[in-house]
């Protein structure tokens, strides 16, 4: 586990905190749901929480992360990049809620300042009652510097890009 210092300089950039969580989503920001089929049964869906509480998912999808704790509980800090050499860009974050129930695992964190976006992210696995397991990303963003505003309507592309790649990464690591 790699670890980074808390910055207490850097806070939540938004006021909606915990929107994912408890809903709607809020006006004034793009929105994002995907949702995936990633298999059957009680062993991928263990498999599949404890890879997207863990970390693993992201990982395993090309994003390196720096965290402060080896599982999703809220205030732990982390900073996700993606990218190579100069072109990587930092997203730091924090994680304002999780879940580890018998029928759903996950978390949802929320943009810090230095983020090139405001918003929240969650990532969640759902046991349903006929035995599929699902994932699902649900998000609210807009830009906040001047390079995703720049992005203008390709950085809505790009995400659902990325929450497809982490459900196709968790329907392989569900399958073991």
């Amino acid at each position: 586990m790699s670890t980074t210092r808390r910055n207490t300089a850097r806070s939540l950039d938004y006021p909606e905190v915990g929107a994912t969580r408890r809903g709607p989503l809020p006006a004034g920001y793009q929105h994002l749901h995907h949702t995936a089929r990633i298999g059957t049964g009680r062993a991928a869906f263990e498999a599949a929480g404890s890879a997207v509480t863990t970390w693993r998912m992201h990982r395993a999808s090309g994003a390196e992360l720096r965290t402060s704790a080896e599982r999703a509980e809220p205030g732990v800090r982390l900073e996700v990049s993606v990218g190579i050499g100069p072109l990587r860009i930092a997203a730091p974050c924090e994680v304002i809620w999780s879940v580890y129930d018998n029928d759903r695992t996950g978390f949802g964190y929320g943009t810090l300042t230095g983020h090139p976006e405001l918003g929240e992210e969650s990532f969640t696995v759902d046991l349903r009652d006929d035995g599929s397991v699902w994932f699902t990303v649900l998000a609210f963003s807009r830009p906040a510097v001047w390079y995703s505003r720049l992005g203008g309507p390709l950085v809505p592309v790009l995400q659902h890009w990325y929450a497809r790649r982490l459900g196709n990464t968790l329907r392989r690591i569900a399958a073991g």
